[in-house]
């Protein structure tokens, strides 16, 4: 994963856990994608205030996914759910070419209902 993207990823994990001002900069910085001059006329402080602020925040927000590992646990519950929706894609499939299990056919709805409740 890119690292821009990785940090805009971990604020939405960590982002709260920031003081009002670096959560403020690393938006605008990585979201609303405005340069570092931008921010710090925005701001009224100097470009390298802003530099600092966000190279801070951003170890920050590392440490933390370091020690609690959230972002990196999502990622695994996201691709176990997908897999979910995979197989239960193939077991409709094979229940239709093969039994026609009517029981077979409702669970896999519901399997496939409740995985994707879940990514929603």
């Amino acid at each position: 994963m890119a690292k821009n993207m990785e940090v805009a990823v971990l604020l939405d994990f960590y982002g709260e856990l920031l003081t009002e001002k670096q959560r403020e900069f690393l938006e605008c910085y990585y979201n609303d994608d405005l340069s570092l001059s931008e921010i710090a006329a925005n701001e009224g402080i100097t470009r390298q205030g802003v530099r600092d602020a966000i190279k801070r925040a951003e170890a920050q927000l590392f440490d933390m996914e370091e020690r609690l590992g959230l972002s990196r646990r999502f990622g695994e519950m996201r691709r176990g759910v997908d897999e979910i929706v995979e197989y239960t894609a193939m077991i409709s499939d094979y229940n239709l070419r093969h039994s026609l299990s009517r029981e077979i056919n409702e669970y896999t709805v519901k399997i496939k209902t409740a995985a994707q409740t879940l990514l929603a």
